[in-house]
């Protein structure tokens, strides 16, 4: 933790898996909820532009509008028809602003908390697909006897092997946070938050430290204070693996952490077999490139290429999540002959990817060997962080010559 910004390291045996950085003048607004005002509605693009008090205004897509069921007959009606300028809306933002887009809002609120995910108004039971079906099948018993009456509730997957007391406590602190926000709602003006999200720090522990994890270690009195209040309200049994590290080396360094970051910020990262990655980005996708470099393998062309391709499924899931790269992402392998070898590889990349958290959807591998996916944009990721755009060739990598100037 800095005096500018703090950042968020997530180790696993001493190797960077993830990486968060929030700093004093960046503020995250997802998930917060507040009163906007409807600015204008446009049918050709199905939106409306609302204001929340942030600078330029947030949009509001057609699919994401509550609609009274009164007026539901076949099909959803015109946003036109029930959104006016003017016209004050609760609304919750589910994307912070990023670029020239403006935030992204929801008129269908949730609350998230340790092991569930409240949302008011609607009966919907949801489950993690990430548990086992067994785990599931638990969970939806357990369900069915705490969710409160006009409430819907998605089980996250911390909830594994959460208690039913343990879960009755988080839907109960769910519950009470929304009751305060009804309150305030029904009071506050236009642009007024009715509800925050916690600090990045608190989020992430929320989100992703669980039983799993050996230890918590920060480097501040005060931050290892806040998160232990935090802790013993939500996951009392995971206060004692708090720690605060004091000393004259930064924890980062202490942990190796400086030097990965800087190695992911590499456009190209080594195979352990000698095998490299090319990762670059542009203005509509990220693209992968696979190549077996110094890897020559042992018995023929395509058992070496499999193997290449193996091991760099397994890093390129690993890059996703420790650059949290966003939007399309294009994967070309090296080319495999036999289908049953492209089968493989794609198995152990969806395994790999099952580990991350964020949203992504990969689709089969084409016959040119590409894979084609989407991640969830959750945050600017690692290289828009802490890389800024070269003045001289304004980000194009390369120089006009000096004949055409």
């Amino acid at each position: 933790m800095g005096s500018e910004r703090t950042q968020i390291a997530v180790l696993e045996q001493r190797s960077l898996m993830e990486h968060y950085v929030t700093r004093k003048s960046d503020v995250s607004y997802v998930g917060n909820i507040c009163v906007g005002r409807v600015q204008n509605v446009l049918p050709g693009m199905e939106a409306a532009f609302i204001d929340i008090g942030k600078g330029r205004n947030g949009v509001l897509y057609a699919g994401e509008v509550n609609y009274d069921e009164a007026d539901l007959d076949t099909e959803l009606p015109r946003i036109e028809d029930q959104l006016k300028p003017g016209q004050t809306v609760l609304v919750q933002v589910t994307k912070d602003p990023m670029g020239t887009k403006g935030a992204r809002l929801t008129q269908q609120l949730s609350i998230a908390g340790r092991f569930c995910v409240l949302a008011p108004g609607d009966g919907m039971l949801g489950i993690s697909r990430k548990l086992p079906d067994e785990e599931r099948e638990r969970l939806r018993k357990v369900l069915k006897t705490i969710r409160p009456e006009g409430f819907g509730l998605i089980v996250r997957t911390a909830a594994e092997g959460a208690t039913k007391e343990q879960l009755e406590a988080d839907v109960a602190r769910l519950t009470r946070i929304w009751t305060g926000i009804t309150e305030r709602a029904k009071t506050a003006k236009p642009l007024e938050p009715v509800y925050e999200e916690p600090n990045l720090v608190i989020r992430v522990i929320r989100d992703i430290f669980g039983p799993e994890y050996e230890q918590l270690i920060v480097d501040s009195d005060e931050l290892g204070e806040q998160i232990r209040d935090y802790l013993s309200d939500v996951g009392p049994d995971m206060v004692s693996k708090v720690t605060v590290l004091t000393g004259r080396q930064p924890l980062f360094d202490a942990y190796e952490v400086t030097t990965q970051i800087r190695r992911a910020l590499e456009k190209k990262v080594w195979l352990a077999s000698g095998g490299y990655l090319i990762i670059e980005k542009t203005e509509a996708m990220w693209v992968i490139d696979v190549n077996t470099g110094k890897f020559v393998g042992k018995d023929n062309l395509e058992e070496t290429v499999m193997r290449n391709n193996l091991e760099a499924a397994e890093e390129i899931a690993h890059q996703l999540r420790l650059r949290d790269m966003g939007g399309i992402i294009v994967i070309d392998f090296v080319d495999m002959m036999i289908p049953a070898n492209r089968d493989e590889v794609l198995k152990r990349f969806k395994r790999e990817l099952a580990r991350d958290k964020t949203k992504s959807r990969v689709m089969d591998i084409s016959k040119l060997g590409l894979v084609q996916m989407t991640r969830k944009n959750v945050s600017q990721g690692l290289t828009e962080t802490f890389t800024t755009t070269c003045e001289t060739c304004e980000g194009r990598g390369a120089t006009i010559l000096a004949a055409f100037n």
